[in-house]
Formats: C-alpha cells, sequence, structure tokens
C-alpha cells in the first residue's frame, strides 16, 4: 500500500495561518524561502533524524498561497515510481495535472518528485516519491 505522508491546505495570509495553527494545536511553523514559493512547513508530531514522524500514523504537512486554481486542502501519498503511478492513476480513471511545469514531476529539492492528480471524485491529491533518505 502506499501510505498519506503529507497534508497541504491554502492560506491567504501567511502569518495569520502561522499564528492560528501555532496557537491553537502547538504546531511548529517554518516558512521557505522565495525559491520554495514561500511555503509554510507545518511539523505536527516529533521527528526523527531523517524527518520521518515517530510516531507511527502522524503525518506532518504544510500551506501554500491560496489561488483561484489552487484553494483546496489535499493529501499527499507516497510512492515508489511516480512515473509508473502516474499511469496507474489514468488507467484508474483518474486524471493527472502534473508538476507546476507542465506533465512532468516538479523536483523538489532534498525531498523528491511531486505531481498533482485529480481522483474520480474530483478530488486533488498529490503523489510524491521521496529521495532516498539513509
Amino acid at each position: 500500500m502506499n501510505p498519506v505522508v503529507h497534508f497541504e491546505m491554502p492560506a491567504e495570509d501567511p502569518d495569520r495561518v502561522k499564528a492560528f495553527y501555532a496557537k491553537a494545536f502547538g504546531w511548529q511553523m517554518q516558512t521557505m524561502g522565495p525559491e520554495m514559493g514561500n511555503y509554510i512547513l507545518a511539523s505536527t508530531t516529533e521527528t526523527d533524524e531523517v524527518g520521518r514522524p515517530k510516531i507511527p500514523g502522524a503525518i506532518n504537512g504544510g500551506f501554500y498561497q491560496k489561488t483561484d486554481q489552487h484553494n483546496v486542502p489535499s493529501i499527499v501519498i507516497s510512492v515508489d515510481d511516480i512515473h509508473k503511478a502516474m499511469q496507474k492513476v489514468a488507467q484508474a480513471g483518474g486524471t493527472v495535472l502534473g508538476g507546476q511545469n507542465g506533465s512532468e514531476p516538479d523536483v523538489i529539492p532534498g525531498v523528491g518528485l511531486f505531481v498533482s492528480i485529480v481522483d474520480t471524485e474530483g478530488n486533488h491529491v498529490g503523489l510524491m516519491q521521496p529521495v532516498e533518505m539513509h
């Protein structure tokens, strides 16, 4: 099985969303730089030395700038081979949206390959082929 490993939600106001989740739930919020689209990492659970949650089943997530096209929460599913997963999605009736620059996955430095899909119910889902972590 391919596990859910990450969540993503849109945010209109980065400072407001960071303050809310830190105050309401104690999450640690970290804004990445402009090269990462000012993405906000949300640490919801402790991680080990390679960044994996210490508690089985727990996941971390993030917030991206809300736009007309990117305005719904999504989950991210870990896959071993992103290109094979993209083929399986299409064969199962889903739609592969691809990365930000077309049909190929985005390379997220130090994290892995990422692509967006839409399932048969209209839900936006991310697929992540993580980099090898040793």
